[in-house]
């Protein structure tokens, strides 16, 4: 088992003047990796060219960001302020989604050490999120013919609405998020497949959601190429999460994704998604473990 993982030191940046928002758990996954012993190859992105995240995102929006004039409003919905190290990485994200891509492809599955910012919007950001690396990355990689169909999978505890809105109308994307339905955010948007769930759903009935609409949706959309949104905060200890997975129900979640693409043949790349509480490192060995046990599903790829 060799994880193929990208990661750049740009995706640690200081906290903003006023947000609680802390970007330093995109270091501490990088620790928790060289402390779990399990083997490792880090990749370093590059930051995405403007037009491709134009292609998706508002130039006007685009432009506010690159140029750090981001309206106080829109700050207020991102959740901090877009600074020089903001702006840095959130250039870097959808280039380290796009490589994780690219990787998989030929690997059968690699992990951006960041990324998963299902929130943002065409115009403008939200929820932590300033660009949807998710959607940037599945048109970039379409048009460029890399992949023909691509899945995005958001198992993420919050609606993938920004990747939803983005993505709607694309035959060639398959958009599925299984979130807490009273969970963030209130407006849901309309993916291809939906499932909000109450909240409090544990382990095993997680997974009989997961087993019902997963094969189904591989079977019918045939996709190539699965992009998958892993965030970690639909576990119980979860400070913004309203499910109540334990450890071993996000292990079993993530190897029931593995082995189902695995059986199809259908290489994933993973994102690292939400994930938040005041144990930093507890946290950050979440999605290490989880980064670790979809490289260690992969197995041999032809």
């Amino acid at each position: 088992m060799m994880l193929h993982v990208v990661h750049h030191p740009t995706y640690v940046s200081p906290a903003a003047d006023g947000s609680r928002f802390r970007f330093d758990k995109y270091g501490l996954v990088m620790e928790a990796l060289r402390e779990s012993g399990a083997p490792f190859t880090v990749y370093k992105p590059e930051p995405m060219p403007r037009r491709w995240i134009e292609a998706v995102h508002d130039a006007s929006y685009v432009e506010q960001v690159a140029t750090l004039s981001v309206p106080p409003e829109m700050t207020r919905r991102i959740g901090f302020s877009v600074t020089e190290r903001v702006m840095r990485r959130s250039m870097l994200s959808p280039g380290g989604t796009w490589l994780a891509a690219k990787l998989a492809l030929r690997k059968g599955y690699a992990a951006n050490a960041a990324g998963g910012s299902h929130h943002a919007m065409a115009d403008s950001g939200a929820g932590y999120c300033v660009f949807n690396d998710l959607a940037i990355a599945a048109n970039r990689l379409i048009a460029e013919g890399d992949a023909r169909r691509i899945l995005i999978l958001d198992l993420d505890v919050h609606q993938g609405d920004g990747t939803a809105a983005l993505m709607a109308g694309r035959d060639e994307v398959f958009t599925l998020s299984i979130h807490a339905d009273k969970n963030f955010p209130t407006r849901k948007q309309s993916s291809t497949l939906d499932v909000g769930l109450a909240d409090g759903t544990g382990d095993d009935a997680y997974m009989t959601v997961l087993a019902e609409v997963l094969p189904p949706a591989l079977d019918e959309f045939s996709p190539d190429l699965i992009l998958y949104q892993a965030g970690v905060d639909s576990h119980g200890d979860d400070k913004l999460g309203r499910l109540a997975l334990s450890d071993a129900g996000l292990e079993a979640r993530d190897r029931m994704v593995m082995a189902m693409a695995r059986a199809r043949h259908v290489p994933l790349a993973s994102t690292m998604g939400g994930g938040y509480g005041e144990d930093r490192m507890a946290v950050a060995r979440r999605h290490a473990a989880c980064m670790i046990r979809l490289a260690g599903e992969t197995g041999p790829w032809p």
